[in-house]
């Protein structure tokens, strides 16, 4: 390693191979920063992604955190058990090493959140500090997470978390838009819309929460101890207008649109561990909810947006799904400026 590259600010990221850790990894290292990343195949990883440095380790275990942040100054905790599965054996014991590491080495942790903190009693219009009183598993473990890093930045550990809605954006697979609404690697012919027709649903562009995140964490002088700050995104009014978006991106404005197979997956729940989380999530496309940005532009002012249309082109061709006039026709995706995951 270079004697400049060793006087860059170094920064930890916890799922650097998932959808969020990898465009924060990417925005932190075109922003000046040094990015380490931990994987339990780190050798592999710095082939395929040589342009961080890795180290070899797992996020269940405290050692290897406290090792990996040695020199940071930023943990960014992206880190999350794939498909729904495990929440309540790994989420909290996996906040907890972050949290020791970030104490033992001084750094500033920076997680994404989500909505899942609320219950009805805060719907439809959210703010930071809306009541949480979730009503599923998922949310309650969400709650206690958040407890526990208002916990530790009361004792001197800076904590900056950036809520969203549903992620999407280019190469991401493990979310609603790459599994629910569409098939990965293949042309759009339907999509799937797990909604209803007048009921609103947010959405967010991993590029632009990255870029909030990093403009955030520029402006770390004006940031209380324990920051939250919510995103806007892209917010599908009548809940056809992500599915429209699809359509004019691929050239298909006629694009016909499924209803998603909720009985299905409520049958076959009780068998299926992952048909039973996500018919826990149901709510969530039952009545519209909308977090509100206001402190952010407050912050910022403005909320980094990349347009619709340009996220949606960009995502689907990276997931494979765009075919070749379809991609010839479209405009280039510019996903230097963001928009809100």
């Amino acid at each position: 390693m270079t004697q400049e590259l060793m006087q860059l600010p170094l920064a930890l990221v916890l799922g650097a191979t998932g959808g969020i850790g990898g465009a924060m990894a990417h925005k932190l290292a075109a922003r000046g920063y040094r990015v380490r990343a931990m994987h339990r195949n780190a050798r592999e990883m710095a082939l395929r992604h040589p342009q961080f440095e890795w180290v070899p380790g797992d996020a269940m275990r405290r050692e290897d955190i406290v090792k990996a942040a040695q020199g940071a100054s930023l943990i960014v905790h992206a880190v999350n058990p794939p498909g729904y599965r495990n929440w309540g054996e790994l989420v909290l014991p996996m906040i907890d090493n972050t949290i020791a590491a970030a104490g033992a080495v001084g750094a500033r942790i920076v997680m994404p959140g989500t909505v899942y903190n609320f219950g009805p009693d805060a719907f439809p219009l959210i703010d930071e500090d809306s009541p949480q009183n979730p009503q599923t598993a998922k949310g309650r473990i969400r709650v206690a997470l958040e407890q526990r890093l208002e916990a530790a930045a009361g004792r001197g550990t800076p904590v900056l978390i950036v809520r969203a809605g549903d992620f999407f954006g280019p190469g991401a697979g493990n979310n609603w838009f790459a599994q629910g609404l569409i098939r990965p690697g293949k042309p759009v012919t339907f999509v799937t819309n797990p909604g209803k027709r007048g009921v609103g649903h947010q959405w967010a562009y991993l590029p632009d929460v990255a870029e909030t995140m990093m403009q955030l964490i520029e402006r770390a002088d004006k940031l209380p101890p324990f920051a939250r700050f919510h995103m806007d995104g892209f917010f599908d009014a009548d809940g056809t207008e992500m599915a429209a978006a699809i359509g004019r991106a691929t050239g298909k404005p006629d694009l016909k649109i499924k209803r998603f197979p909720w009985m299905v997956v409520r049958l076959a729940s009780p068998f299926v561990p992952l048909f039973r989380e996500l018919a826990e999530m149901r709510y969530l496309w039952r009545q519209p909810i909308r977090m509100r940005n206001a402190r952010l532009v407050a912050m910022l002012g403005s909320e980094p947006q990349t347009p619709i249309d340009e996220a949606v082109r960009a995502t689907l061709s990276s997931l494979g799904c765009l075919d070749k006039p379809a991609a010839a026709s479209s405009v280039a995706p510019s996903l230097a400026r963001g928009r809100a995951a």
